[in-house]
C-alpha cells in the first residue's frame, strides 16, 4: 500500500512537475491572473477571519519582493508540509487587496531541488563580489597606523568572515538588502572617507577606514541569508553592535602589545556609529572622528534607500515607490525639471 503523503488532502496538481525554472516573479503579478510559480516561503501562520475561519496565510518572495498569500480550502496538510524557508511551487489567482496584488492559492507543494536556482529568489548586487572584494583589501591595506593596519588584516583574513563578508546583505529591510549589500556599503563608506578626510585634514583617515570596515561585521552573524534574509536567534538576542564589539575586541586583545588606548578608540567607533541612543548605540558619539563616521554611515545608508524606491516601479513617473525605511515618497527631478523628456506611466 502507498504511504499517504502530507500532501494528499490537496487537489491534484494541474501543472507539470518537470516545468522549467521561474519565469514569473513577484514584480510581475497582475491583478486577474491566474498564475503558476516558484516562490520562498518567507513566513507561515495560521490564521482567523472574523467569522472565525481559519486560513493559512503566507507570505511569499523572490528577488523581486514580497507578495501576501492565502490558502483558504484543505490547508490542514500544507501547513504541516510547508514550512519558512521552503520552496514551494503555486498556482493561484492574482487579487488586489488594499491596493496591493495578493495570492488566493489553489495549488501548492514543496519544490525539489532540480526546480530551484537560487539566484531567483535572493536579490544581489549588481556588482562582481570578487573586484568589490579586492577594493575592501586595497583600502585595508592603505591603513598607515600599523595596530589598526594588522586588526583590520586579521578579521579579515578569517576565511569564515571572508565568505559571509562576500555574501553578507547590510541589512533585512532598510539599505542594501540584498547579497553582496554588506560590500557595497563598506566600499562606499571607504571612498566617502578619503574625501572627508581630504577635505577635513584634522580628521584621522585611518580611523574612518577601519570604522568604514568594522562597524558592520557583527552583521555577518546578526542576519541569515542562505534562502531568506532575517535574523538568527543570536542576532535577534544581542544585535550586530554587541555581537562585532566582541569579535573585534578578542581580535585585539590576541594582537601582543595592542595599546589599549587604541582599544577603547576602536570600540568606540563601533558601539557609537548609530549615533543616538534610540537608534540602538549605547553611546553618543564623542570623538571627532566618531561623529564624521556616524554621519557618513547615516547618509550612504538613506541614500541607498532612497535609489531602492526609486528601483521599484511606483507606475508615476514624477515619483518613486514608498520608501517604508524613509517613510515618504521621492520626486523624480529630471522627469519634473523635464517634463518633454517625462516617460508615459505605466499601465
Amino acid at each position: 500500500m502507498r504511504k499517504r503523503s502530507a500532501l494528499d488532502g490537496l487537489r491534484p496538481l494541474c501543472y507539470p512537475l518537470s516545468s522549467p525554472m521561474k519565469s514569473l516573479f513577484v514584480s510581475d503579478l497582475a491583478a486577474e491572473q491566474t498564475i503558476t510559480s516558484f516562490f520562498l516561503v518567507q513566513e507561515k501562520e495560521i490564521r482567523n477571519t472574523r467569522e472565525g475561519k481559519s486560513y493559512l496565510r503566507l507570505s511569499l518572495g523572490d528577488r523581486t519582493g514580497a507578495v501576501e498569500a492565502r490558502v483558504w480550502d484543505l490547508f490542514e496538510s500544507a501547513a504541516k508540509e510547508i514550512s519558512r524557508d521552503d520552496f514551494v511551487k503555486v498556482q493561484a489567482r492574482v487579487e488586489v487587496y488594499r491596493d496591493r496584488p495578493q495570492l488566493s492559492v489553489l495549488q501548492v507543494r514543496r519544490a525539489k531541488p532540480e526546480e530551484i536556482e537560487i539566484s531567483d529568489f535572493l536579490p544581489h548586487t549588481k556588482h562582481d563580489v570578487e573586484k568589490l572584494w579586492s577594493q575592501l583589501l586595497e583600502y585595508a591595506a592603505s591603513i598607515s597606523n600599523p595596530w589598526l593596519n594588522r586588526l583590520v588584516a586579521k578579521i579579515l583574513a578569517d576565511p569564515e568572515v571572508t565568505r559571509r563578508y562576500k555574501r553578507a546583505p547590510a541589512a533585512k529591510v532598510m539599505h542594501h538588502a540584498f547579497l553582496g549589500g554588506l560590500l557595497e556599503h563598506v566600499i562606499s563608506l571607504c571612498g566617502l572617507s578619503k574625501q572627508l578626510a581630504a577635505h577635513y585634514p584634522e580628521l584621522n583617515l585611518d580611523l574612518l577606514l577601519t570604522a568604514s570596515i568594522l562597524h558592520d561585521v557583527g552583521k555577518l552573524h546578526e542576519l541569515c541569508f542562505e534562502r531568506s534574509i532575517g535574523y538568527t536567534t543570536e542576532g535577534q538576542l544581542l544585535g550586530h553592535i554587541v555581537m562585532e564589539l566582541d569579535t573585534v575586541t578578542r581580535a585585539m586583545d590576541a594582537i601582543e602589545n595592542f595599546p589599549p588606548p587604541l582599544r577603547t578608540v576602536v570600540q568606540h567607533l563601533l558601539i557609537s556609529h548609530h549615533g543616538q541612543y534610540e537608534f540602538g548605540s549605547p553611546k553618543l558619539p564623542m570623538i571627532r572622528e566618531a561623529l564624521a563616521f556616524h554621519y557618513l554611515d547615516d547618509l550612504d545608508s538613506k541614500l541607498a534607500a532612497v535609489s531602492a524606491a526609486f528601483a521599484s516601479d511606483s507606475g508615476d513617473p514624477l515619483w518613486s515607490s514608498y520608501s517604508s525605511a524613509l517613510g515618504r515618497k521621492f520626486l523624480n527631478l529630471s522627469a519634473f525639471l523635464n517634463p518633454s523628456k517625462r516617460p508615459e506611466p505605466s499601465s
